[in-house]
Formats: C-alpha cells, sequence, structure tokens
C-alpha cells in the first residue's frame, strides 16, 4: 500500500464563510439541499495516490461549501480504497462536521471475487454497504445508490435491498445511476409503494453526451427526483486542456482506462474550439461553461466534479456565478453540438 502522509497538515477549520461561496438546490421533491457543485472521489484518492493532497482537495471542498462527497465500493485503485482514504481522512478532517456532511457510495459494479460481488441482488447490495461502511468508518450514509441497471435481477430485488438498507438505519436516502427513463419510472413507483422515496438519479451527463435529454429528465422532473450529473466535462474533453492536442502528462496520455486519444481529433476538437471561443465571450473557462450548461435546467440538482488538485475547484465553483444563457447563445451552442 502506497500512502504519502509524510506531510501533516495543521488542524483543520473549515472557512466560517463556507455556506456563502455555494448555492444549494432541493433535491428534486425532497427536503434535502445538495450544492450545485459536488466532489466525486473517482480519481486520485486511491492507494496510488497522494494521501495529502486528498486532504487538501477536501479541505479545500467543504471551505468552498461542497457539502457533498460522492464514493463508490469500488473506486480507487485497488477497490475499497478510495473509501479506505476517505475514512481516514474523514477521522482526521472531518468527524466533529459529520452533520454538515452528505455522503454517498454505491454497489453495482465487480466489487470481489464470485457471484456476489457484482450486479444487483439483495446479498450483494447489503453486504457491499456494511464494507463501505467498515472502510470510511461511518454508522450510516447519506445516499446509497444502485450503481447501474441489472437486467437479470428482478427490479423488485434491487429497490427492496435499497429500502432495507434505510429501515436498517445504514442509508439516509437511496438512489440509482445511469438506469433508462423506463426503468427509472418503475423504480420509483416499486420504492414508493415500500415507503422509501426515490430520491436521486445520477446520470452520466455532459454538453458532448446528452442521452438523458431522450426522456430521462423528463421522468425525473414529473416524479420530482432529484438528478447529479457525473463526467460534466467529459474525462476532460470539455477543459482548454486538449485544444493544442493532448499533454504527455496529461491523465489521457498516461492512462489509458480513461479519455482515448482518438476521441480528441477532427471535427470533435474543432467543436471543441467553438465551444471554447462562446465560453470566452461569456468570462468563462471552457470547464465553467460546461457545468454552467447542465445547471441552467432546473432539473440537474448538482454536479459532480473531480479534481487532481484543489485550485480546480475554485475554477468550478466560479461557474455557479453564471448559469444564464442567453436565446442565441443556446441556439449557437446547440448548432455546434448538432443538437
Amino acid at each position: 500500500m502506497h500512502i504519502n502522509d509524510h506531510n501533516p497538515l495543521p488542524i483543520y477549520h473549515p472557512a466560517s464563510d463556507r455556506y456563502d461561496q455555494m448555492n444549494y438546490r432541493r433535491t428534486g421533491k425532497s427536503g434535502l439541499l445538495l450544492p450545485e457543485i459536488s466532489l466525486g472521489l473517482w480519481h486520485n484518492f486511491g492507494h496510488n495516490a497522494d494521501f495529502t493532497l486528498g486532504r487538501k482537495i477536501l479541505r479545500r471542498a467543504f471551505d468552498l461549501g461542497i457539502s457533498h462527497f460522492d464514493l463508490a465500493n469500488n473506486y480507487g485503485p485497488p477497490y475499497g480504497s478510495a473509501e479506505e482514504n476517505f475514512g481516514r481522512i474523514f477521522k482526521k478532517d472531518f468527524l466533529p462536521f459529520r452533520d454538515e456532511l452528505i455522503i454517498s457510495s454505491k454497489a453495482g459494479w465487480d466489487m470481489w471475487p464470485g457471484p456476489y460481488g457484482n450486479m444487483g441482488s439483495r446479498k450483494y447490495l447489503i453486504a457491499s454497504c456494511d464494507q463501505s461502511l467498515k472502510r470510511m468508518g461511518l454508522d450510516y450514509v447519506d445516499i446509497f445508490y444502485h450503481h447501474r441497471p441489472d437486467p437479470e435481477t428482478p427490479l423488485e430485488e434491487t429497490m427492496g435491498a435499497l429500502d432495507q438498507l434505510v429501515r436498517q438505519g445504514k442509508a439516509l436516502y437511496v438512489g440509482i445511476s445511469q438506469y433508462s427513463a423506463e426503468d427509472t419510472a418503475r423504480a420509483y413507483e416499486i420504492l414508493k409503494q415500500m415507503g422509501t422515496p426515490l430520491l436521486i438519479h445520477q446520470p452520466r451527463y455532459s454538453m458532448i453526451d446528452r442521452w438523458v435529454e431522450g426522456g430521462l429528465l423528463d421522468v425525473l422532473g414529473e416524479k420530482g427526483i432529484g438528478s447529479i450529473a457525473f463526467s460534466p466535462l467529459e474525462q476532460g474533453m470539455l477543459t482548454d486542456k486538449y485544444l493544442k492536442g493532448i499533454p504527455e502528462d496529461s491523465r489521457a496520455a498516461k492512462d489509458g482506462r480513461y479519455l482515448k486519444p482518438e476521441q480528441i481529433g477532427g471535427e470533435k476538437l474543432e467543436m471543441i474550439r467553438q465551444l471554447n471561443d462562446i465560453a470566452k465571450t461569456r468570462n468563462q473557462t471552457l470547464a465553467q461553461m460546461a457545468i454552467a450548461w447542465l445547471l441552467k435546467d432546473p432539473r440537474i440538482t448538482s454536479v459532480l466534479v473531480g479534481v487532481s488538485k484543489p485550485e480546480q475547484l475554485d475554477d468550478n465553483v466560479s461557474a455557479i456565478k453564471n448559469t444564464q444563457f442567453s436565446e442565441s447563445e443556446v441556439a449557437k451552442i446547440k448548432e455546434i453540438l448538432g443538437a
């Protein structure tokens, strides 16, 4: 296990004006408010990451009013390590502020060997939540998600497991991720009959990947379900990082799990450059405009960002200062996107 924790940080005292830095939105028809920007711990919190840097990122996030930290059982690498490291940071820095935080986890992807460490069975979801709580040193998570649809397991079983976690006090709220519009509506009805509301949906959504506009957002709006969009910057494609090609020190160049060089070129690159030009006229970075573009829709509760250094959070959070788009801007952007 490689964790760089050689640089002890001073005792953490959160910024006193942290809640003035952020806007909060109601999650669907629930009582829960979420920050417009949430922090995902998918990258940069595994055992191969700099532990002290992870602490600095989380501290900066909370100082900016980001009260929601989003994890999953298999975040790392290796699996489970992001939750372990978050648990260590939580104990050092955030224990006194537990009641100011929304902490979420998920299960649904491959986690441990054998038939009970994947997909959507009650066996897997309950066991995974128990493991996540142990790794993070928590009594409960605020939101527990089923991480992806499982076509083989009856939806009643998967939703029944989420309902059970709430009744056991292991989760306050439940959500789903990447479900289709039709399955989301079914999941909502099943949970409603059980007496546990479907709080939130976490879909992949960006200016480039707009599948949610094909019916899912309509279902969320009709049913009063919140939503938190992940990959809003399309793995860094919607930033100014790749305007001149792929830098050698970028994640895309070094790690094939993420953005692939062939994904950024030709027409895609020209589209990104045109979007960047519009962002400049709005006095925003391309990343800020990409986040603002999602937040212009009231059905989006929060946008989930991942960062590799604290300064990127400041850039992301600045997006909330301007989420209004003129009719001409909307028309121009849709034309560029081919929407």
